[in-house]
């Protein structure tokens, strides 16, 4: 890597999928209103396959990654519990392996450390 790139994982993603855009577009603006989340990316057009309660479903759904420090990953869980309306939502916690240092920069800022 070179020297315009950081190396680490002090930034992670919080994957979670969503019933639709609506909801996870509100759980993105409260993350990143309080400083949880430097950004929020929505994709659409997701559909998930699971067994839930003894029934093969099949769902549309939206999926969500919230980009945070590792530090505040059990609090901005927290913080998507309480605004998640699925039952037992899918809190996946993937590292950032680098990046570049003037975006991780910027990132620093937006988040509380």
């Amino acid at each position: 890597m070179s020297d315009e790139t950081q190396t680490g994982s002090e930034f992670v993603f919080i994957y979670t999928p969503l019933p639709d855009a609506a909801a996870a577009e509100g759980l993105a603006r409260a993350l990143v209103g309080d400083r949880l989340a430097v950004c929020v990316n929505i994709y659409p057009g997701i559909v998930s396959v699971y067994e839930w309660k003894g029934e093969i479903e099949a769902s549309a759904e939206v999926v969500a990654f919230v980009k945070t420090r590792r530090v505040l990953v059990d609090e901005t869980m927290a913080a998507m519990r309480e605004l998640h309306p699925y039952e037992v939502p899918a809190f996946l916690v993937l590292p950032i392996e680098g990046g570049n240092e003037d975006y991780l920069t910027w990132a620093r800022g937006q988040v509380r450390s």
